[in-house]
């Protein structure tokens, strides 16, 4: 995701990479999350930690779950730092959403968590099927022959 170069609100908070490692992302879905004013303090000035959590569709809902966002020192009502936070999707994306994840081994995986240029919290989510090993040797065998490949052409050049 790059950066718009004349944007003072766009900033990335958590980047969720080894989710593109253990997951093969078929799709991906900006959604907004339901955040308390101390959690979007803490944000802006902290950071989070997206790496373990995942979303998941309960009672027509969408939820991230076992996100971590650090603690804000100077809140007057502190905030949980690993709680439930609310998703906000359509009606129709969530039934496409709850309908990919009924499929065998499909889950719904954080990739980036950032501020939009409106200065708004978004998430990026992905629906994502899990790798096995060998699938995961492969994509690193593919990674590494593209970076021998243009070793090659720099040094032929």
């Amino acid at each position: 995701m790059a950066k718009p170069k004349d944007n003072p609100n766009y900033k990335v908070i958590a980047d969720n990479r080894r989710a593109r490692f253990d997951y093969a992302i078929e799709d991906d879905l900006e959604v907004g999350i339901i955040l308390q004013g101390s959690e979007v303090k803490s944000l802006r000035e902290n950071s989070a930690n997206i790496t373990e959590c995942y979303a998941a569709v309960e009672d027509g809902e969408l939820w991230l779950v076992n996100s971590y966002i650090a603690p804000y020192n100077r809140a007057m009502f502190p905030h949980e730092e690993r709680r439930r936070r609310k998703l906000l999707v359509s009606r129709k994306e969530l039934a496409k959403l709850w309908n990919e994840t009924q499929r065998k081994g499909m889950t719904l995986v954080p990739l980036v968590l950032y501020f939009n240029h409106k200065g708004m919290a978004k998430m990026k989510i992905g629906i994502a099927k899990g790798k096995k090993i060998h699938d995961k040797r492969e994509t690193e065998a593919k990674r590494d022959w593209g970076r021998q490949k243009q070793r090659l052409l720099k040094n032929a050049g």
